[in-house]
């Protein structure tokens, strides 16, 4: 009895405050953007009486709107109902539900929310942009550009759309015209974040790493609080290989969202490669713990587990992230490098195997399975794979060392070198290929290139000692040859 004693006084003193002020008052109260306003006002019009019908309907819609915008989407949806019910070719209040629904994720049912609101108002370019919005979360990247077209011929000044056809192309990998409608956005509405947001992304997959920072800041000094905008600020700057501050960038963005594996993820990616494992490791788990079905979390954990030795669980990894997405390639050929580094050598060529139909041109697949036939002593499939690896990426220096090993080992020392050759024409410094071109001259009865080869081996391995050493004897051998030639010109005068 209290509850509703408090309602019904609630009520009252609401309509009891018209009196103080006109209909049109309230009215245009109910319609401001501060959502507690627009709820007192709406509400105190709903309960006045003086109201029905259609107008009504209005007060309703406009009160769902207000809910809708504080996130209260329950009583949001009660509001556009009743709406409705009063006046049921309110198209509003179907692209109002529409919107509710779409927020709580039930994209097919604000589809068809949005389908009647058109049907009833074929010029709802907010119908058209949200339905195109539904479209992009469920992949259906051609239904959304089509939908933002159509929209923005009705409102060419709308940021929005513009911005939301810029993440469908963003989506489909058309990064240029993402770009051209993120422009667009930022011109109608400089002052959008997330359109400097969305267009750092863009150039980020476009490699242009320095302008999509320069847009990250822009979207950080228009809100400070906008957290995927540190968190792919730190990717960007993680992928430019800075590192330190794309950790800091993550730290700010944790923050903000403690409850954001993604950017768990990211942050520990970072301190892989900075081969800060046991860190990294930390930030795996959280990602984990925050979801525990993240395949590319267990993945990346699994990897700094394999970079610690660890191989074991590294597998343990790789087969929960296999477990959750069964079609993950690089998890079949982590998984594969791990068995190798156990010797466990016909696990890794069934992984190997198992990458290499899911993704047949993988130069990676092909490299790791040819280092196992390396192993086992079966060089000619080694060769095979190694010349698919060079196949699809020809500048690889370890497939053609790799190649030029297996070629030594079943005595063809002439295409070993040659393999060797190239694989240092493109890493000149490569100790490997270095220290095999020296056995494999030595096999031919090249001894003097042998040595050569020997001696460049040792100044990569020594540096600045062995240059140093390399100086002494040359000043040695100097100093014998003088010796040598005085000594000849003595002998020739007393002859």
């Amino acid at each position: 009895m209290r509850l509703s004693s408090v309602i019904l006084l609630t009520g009252f003193v609401a309509a009891s405050s018209l009196l103080g002020q006109s209909r049109q008052e309230y009215e245009k109260q109910c319609t401001t953007d501060d959502p507690e306003q627009s709820i007192q006002a709406c509400s105190a019009l709903i309960q006045s009486g003086q109201v029905s019908g259609k107008s009504l309907a209005v007060a309703f819609l406009d009160r769902g709107s207000a809910y809708g915008r504080k996130g209260d989407y329950d009583q949001a949806l009660q509001d556009y109902n009743a709406a409705l019910r009063l006046n049921a070719n309110y198209a509003n209040a179907f692209y109002g539900r529409g919107w509710v629904y779409e927020k709580q994720g039930e994209y097919d049912r604000a589809i068809q929310e949005f389908n009647q609101a058109l049907r009833l108002n074929p010029n709802l370019s907010g119908a058209l942009r949200e339905r195109g919005l539904v479209y992009t979360h469920k992949d259906d990247y051609l239904h959304a550009i089509q939908d933002y077209d159509e929209a923005l011929q009705l409102n060419p000044n709308d940021p929005s759309g513009f911005y939301n056809r810029g993440l469908a192309f963003a989506l489909k990998a058309d990064y240029t015209r993402a770009i051209e409608d993120y422009n667009h956005a930022i011109q109608l509405n400089p002052k959008l974040a997330d359109a400097f947001c969305g267009r750092g992304n863009a150039y980020a997959h476009k490699g242009d790493y320095r302008q999509a920072i320069q847009d990250f800041d822009q979207a950080l000094r228009l809100n400070p609080n906008l957290a995927i905008a540190f968190s792919d600020r730190a990717s960007a700057r993680k992928q430019s290989g800075d590192y330190d501050r794309a950790i800091q960038d993550y730290d700010q963005a944790l923050k903000l969202t403690p409850n954001d594996a993604a950017a768990f993820y990211g942050r520990g990616w970072a301190y892989a490669r900075k081969s800060d494992y046991d860190r990294a490791i930390q930030d795996f788990n959280q990602a984990l713990r925050t979801n525990p079905t993240y395949s590319e979390a267990f993945y990346s954990r699994g990897m700094a587990y394999a970079d610690k030795g660890d191989y074991d669980r590294a597998i343990q990894d790789d087969d929960r992230a296999l477990e959750i997405n069964p079609s993950f390639t690089d998890a079949f050929i982590t998984r594969g490098v791990a068995y190798s580094h156990k010797r466990d050598y016909e696990h890794a060529i069934q992984d190997y195997d198992q990458a290499l139909q899911l993704k047949p041109d993988s130069a990676d697949a092909f490299y790791n399975r040819g280092l196992a036939y390396e192993y086992k002593g079966e060089y000619d499939d080694a060769i095979k794979d190694f010349s698919q690896a060079l196949r699809l990426t020809p500048k690889d220096a370890d497939a053609l060392n790799g190649r030029g090993y297996a070629y030594a080992k079943k005595g063809d020392f002439k295409s070993a070198i040659e393999d060797y050759d190239q694989a240092l024409r493109i890493k000149p410094e490569y100790a490997r290929a270095l220290g095999n071109r020296s056995v494999a001259y030595a096999r031919t009865g090249n001894y003097l290139a042998a040595i050569g080869d020997r001696f460049r081996l040792s100044l990569l391995r020594f540096g600045t000692a062995s240059r140093a050493i390399l100086g002494i004897l040359v000043m040695l051998m100097a100093g014998i040859f003088l010796l040598a030639v005085k000594r000849y010109a003595k002998w020739a005068q007393r002859t």
